[in-house]
């Protein structure tokens, strides 16, 4: 039976998405939407199926006509993010917030991936688990040099926590930086790792390190161009629905629970880092919007 509490909730939240649409015109629901997203680098980008299948559940939910369409020619994420920032050649893309981020771009603070890419473990060469077996502190991990992205958020968030950090263009550059052994390590979030290491050609020089994981809060956001507000709430108002109809939850979960069991977080040393890149309006305090592996052993 529902309790008088929660008929209130389910009565506001009610209230909440009626206001949302009250201010979205009426043209938005009879007209067609052409969304373009940023091609990646391989077709089939393992890292994009679950995004794509988030916006276009939010869509759905919306009811509107859509096309979801990528991007003519590849681009990586710091031309998208200049080219949606000057609304050229796509309208919508994912990626980590931080503060210059949300100054550019219109987030939709819904972290798509529930703070999941905050949950970092390490690619490896192989044969180097002993090495990493063998840290017991975070100035211990620090010393071994980390590799990423040169426009990625992480790059500063790890370099503002005390690391040295190798960066390239590109992540199949991160690859072959650890295969040389210019960088010591390569930190994934969770889901990018596991599908990570089981691609035959990473696979025959890297592995998945066993023991230990890095946490900072972080969010990855769909963005659209800061002009484009009606996209925005027409996007938000779909994510809002999924999630309180529960079909958000079981899209993460299915997508990511073989992921999160196959790595073992629980069994991991995490050591948890400040991320002083993160805007005042992320909604930390909204439980439902974010995972959290049930991690024994930490480490400050």
């Amino acid at each position: 039976m529902m309790t008088s509490m929660n008929l209130i909730n389910t009565m506001i939240i009610k209230v909440f998405l009626s206001t949302i649409l009250w201010f979205i015109p009426v043209a938005v629901f009879s007209a067609t939407w052409s969304l373009t997203y940023p091609r990646p680098i391989e077709e089939g980008d393992l890292r994009d199926e679950y995004p794509l299948a988030l916006l276009t559940l939010a869509l759905e939910k919306t009811g509107v006509k859509y096309s979801l369409l990528p991007s003519e020619r590849i681009l990586l994420q710091g031309k998208a993010l200049r080219q949606l920032k000057e609304n050229r050649e796509i309208n919508v893309m994912w990626s980590m917030t931080d503060i210059q981020r949300e100054k550019d771009l219109l987030p939709i603070r819904i972290p798509i991936s529930k703070g999941l890419i905050g949950w970092r473990i390490f690619l490896i060469n192989k044969g180097s688990q002993a090495r990493f077996a063998g840290i017991t502190s975070l100035q211990d991990l620090i010393n071994l040099h980390p590799v990423q992205g040169e426009d990625w958020p992480d790059t500063k968030i790890l370099q503002a926590n005390g690391f040295n950090v190798v960066t390239v263009r590109e992540r199949n550059r991160a690859f072959q930086a650890v295969v040389t052994n210019r960088a010591g390590y390569f930190p994934r979030s969770v889901i990018e790792g596991y599908q990570e290491a089981t691609i035959p050609s990473i696979a025959n020089e890297l592995i998945l390190e066993e023991k230990l994981a890095i946490h900072y809060p972080a969010a990855m956001y769909f963005f659209v161009n800061r002009g484009n507000t009606t996209l925005a709430r027409l996007i938000e108002t779909g994510l809002q629905r999924a999630v309180e109809d529960g079909s958000f939850d079981a899209l993460f979960m299915s997508s990511h629970e073989e992921a999160l069991k196959q790595v073992n977080m629980e069994k991991r040393k995490v050591f948890h880092l400040d991320n002083p890149l993160l805007p005042e309006k992320t909604p930390i305090e909204d439980e439902k919007l974010w995972y959290f592996p049930e991690v024994v052993k930490k480490s400050n």
